[in-house]
Formats: structure tokens, C-alpha cells, sequence
């Protein structure tokens, strides 16, 4: 048994299939399903049903997942350790980002960083929470930004608590009043973000405790396509505050959402058992420079 016949087990559960595998760990398809059954061989046991074109993790395959994980992350731990001894003028910052918030969150520090420290290699995922945390948890990334609850075995630095503003058409019913609550606009369809985007779970949980079934008239991963929406009058949607601000135009309008925990409260996490490296850790350090320099969280 060896890592890299891990990482390829991991890859297909993660990904989905052999093929998609293959592409990320730069191998053929044939030699990640060879290194899947060599894994099974070794174990004793099979690992994963195959099911036509899908895959599923047998009892066996849920236990392999879990360990194989820790075995990647200690290695990168590894790699990372041995890398602390060159310091800041070599080495790489892994962190990931979910696409929403992070380019008005995250641009102007990353300018920042880049000036100085020019040497270091910056690596960014873009993926939604739920992956992200998976990333987190395989070592794959180093940093991530998070919606605050994070999960027990993470640590955090806090970045920004904004408040959710209700997007509404112009000519929405409910368009001149100062605030609203999912009650308010239990008859209006919501536009929400795609699957995998922790907001969603907020919304959703929030209109769980009003008795409030949502209809769902789309999805989307864009800020600006979910805006254009709403001015078309699909629906309603729901922003942080700053994002709103941002794209705020005579065709909507910004009502603040009366609904307790639902703030979109983001932090920087890590692995509460990693040993972050100095490239990481001069990020957390920057982003405490820019809370005290401007007064407030970046």
C-alpha cells in the first residue's frame, strides 16, 4: 500500500468515477482502476460497487475513505514541516475560497500579500463550503473560508459578520417596506445558490423554524446572474450586505431580512491538528492588519 494509491482511491469517491480521477491525479483511467484494485487486493476486501456508471463505497470502502484521509493530510503536514525551514522566501499558501463574497472579502489582500511576499507560490480553490471542508479535512488546502458555525476539529480566525438583505423586483408588493422575514415572503419564489452553498442550509433552516415552505424558482452559482433575475421578476433572493450594496440598481430593491442566525458570519479555518505553514500563517497575520487598520473586519 502506498499514497499514491490512496490518493487515487480518494480521488474516485471524491470525484465520482474513474475518468474524472484520472484527470485530476494526472494518470489514465486504466492506471487508477489498476490502483484501486491493487488497494482492494491488499486489503482483502472490495472497496467499492461498481453500479453501471457510478461508484459506491461498500462498509469496507467508508472505513479506507476515512483513514486514507488522515494519511494524506499527515503527508502534507509533512511536506509543509519540512518546508517551514525555508521560510517565507519559498513555499506556498493552499487556500480556498467559496465564490461567493471572496473577490470583494479577499482581492485587495491578496495584492497585498503578492507585494510582499513575492516569492510564494499561491494556490486558490474556488468550491462551495461543503467541498471546501472536504478539501480542509485531506490537507488539500491549507486555509479556508468558512460560514461560521465551523465543524468540530477546526479552528478560526473570524473575517466579516454581515447581516442578509432581502433582494426584491422594484415592483415587488413589499418593495417600500424597512424590513422583512421569510413570512413576509412565504408567497414570493426564492432564487437560492446552487447546491453546496452553506447559505442555502441558513436560508432554508430559517424558513424551517417560520413553518415556511420555499418555492424555489431557480438556482445559480453567480451573484450578478441570481441580481439579474430578480430584476426580471423571477423571484426574490437574498445577499450579505456588502454583496448587496454592491449590486444595487434602480430595478431592485434591498429590504435588511428580519431573521435571527441568519448572518453570513465567514472565517478562515484550518485543521485544529494541522501545523499551518509560515505562508499560511502570514495570511491569518494580514488579515488581522486590515480589521485594525480599517476599524473593522476586511
Amino acid at each position: 500500500m502506498n499514497l499514491r494509491t490512496l490518493r487515487a482511491f480518494v480521488e474516485v469517491v471524491r470525484q465520482g468515477g474513474f475518468s474524472q480521477a484520472a484527470e485530476v491525479v494526472s494518470l489514465t483511467q486504466s492506471t487508477v482502476s489498476k490502483a484501486v484494485k491493487t488497494l482492494e487486493d491488499e486489503l482483502g476486501t472490495t472497496l467499492l460497487n461498481r453500479l453501471g456508471h457510478s461508484n459506491e463505497l461498500t462498509a469496507a470502502g467508508e472505513i479506507a475513505y476515512r483513514r486514507a484521509l488522515v494519511l494524506l493530510a499527515e503527508q502534507s503536514a509533512l511536506i509543509d514541516e519540512i518546508n517551514d525551514l525555508r521560510g517565507l522566501k519559498r513555499g506556498r499558501l493552499r487556500i480556498g475560497l467559496p465564490p461567493v463574497g471572496c473577490g470583494v472579502l479577499f482581492a485587495a489582500m491578496f495584492a497585498t500579500y503578492r507585494s510582499r511576499y513575492p516569492d510564494i507560490d499561491i494556490e486558490l480553490t474556488e468550491y462551495g463550503s461543503k467541498k471546501l471542508r472536504e478539501c480542509l479535512e485531506a490537507g488539500e488546502v491549507d486555509l479556508a473560508a468558512l460560514l461560521l458555525p465551523v465543524d468540530e476539529g477546526f479552528d478560526y480566525q473570524p473575517v466579516r459578520n454581515e447581516p442578509l438583505i432581502a433582494v426584491l423586483p422594484i415592483s415587488h408588493p413589499l418593495a417600500q417596506r424597512t424590513r422583512v422575514d421569510f413570512t413576509d415572503l412565504a408567497d414570493s419564489p426564492f432564487i437560492l445558490f446552487e447546491a453546496g452553498f452553506a447559505l442555502n442550509a441558513k436560508i432554508l433552516a430559517a424558513c424551517e423554524r417560520k413553518g415556511v415552505t420555499p418555492r424555489v424558482a431557480a438556482r445559480s452559482g453567480q451573484i450578478d446572474f441570481i441580481v439579474d433575475l430578480v430584476t426580471a421578476g423571477l423571484g426574490v433572493a437574498f445577499l450579505p450586505r456588502m454583496l448587496a450594496h454592491k449590486h444595487q440598481h434602480d430595478g431592485i430593491a434591498l429590504i435588511p431580512l428580519d431573521e435571527p442566525h441568519t448572518d453570513w458570519h465567514i472565517a478562515l479555518a484550518w485543521r485544529a491538528s494541522a501545523h499551518l505553514p509560515p505562508a499560511a500563517l502570514a495570511w491569518l497575520e494580514l488579515a488581522k492588519e486590515q480589521q485594525l487598520s480599517t476599524g473593522h473586519p476586511i
